[in-house]
């Protein structure tokens, strides 16, 4: 089995709808198992134990929440150990020009730095999923696919 985890932060429910859409898509792959954890009570070890690594958060003034932050800061005791992971990223803003995409790169430039490695896309959303406030259908699509881009992703990798 290739594992999936799946770590947001949510205040409002949006980034928890997306959280939910992302996991709905990573079970879609045959031999993926997909654990959703808030950021409040995930484990540091929960991101060893993962092949795949995917993390969402409102936007905040173009970053990601002070509680996901803190939780990246203290995976630098896991440096050097998520290398080869595959990771991902989703977030939900305010607006349509309130920061989505820098949220999305702080999130997906710490993978970067633990040596993670990050499948973009070549349309739009090449970042990660991203929502205007509450996910429409279109939202949750990008994140279906983002679950099932990485879960596949992962499960190839593991195959070398």
């Amino acid at each position: 089995m290739t594992k999936v985890l799946v770590i947001y932060d949510s205040r409002t429910g949006n980034t928890e709808k997306m959280a939910d859409a992302v996991a709905d898509g990573a079970r879609q792959v045959e031999g993926a198992s997909v654990a959703v954890v808030n950021v409040d009570k995930a484990k540091l070890d929960d991101l060893l134990a993962a092949d795949a690594i995917i993390l969402g958060s409102p936007t905040y003034y173009g970053n990601m929440s002070g509680r996901m932050k803190e939780f990246i800061d203290k995976s630098n005791a896991f440096h050097g150990k998520l290398t080869g992971k595959v990771g991902g990223a989703f977030t939900s803003a305010g607006g349509t020009a309130c920061g989505a995409e820098t949220t999305l790169l702080t999130m997906l430039q710490a993978m970067l730095v633990h040596g993670m490695i990050v499948q973009g896309r070549s349309d739009d959303q090449p970042y990660g999923a991203t929502a205007v406030e509450a996910p429409d259908e279109q939202a949750i699509g990008y994140c279906l696919e983002l679950g099932g881009r990485v879960a596949n992703l992962a499960m190839a990798l593991a195959k070398h």
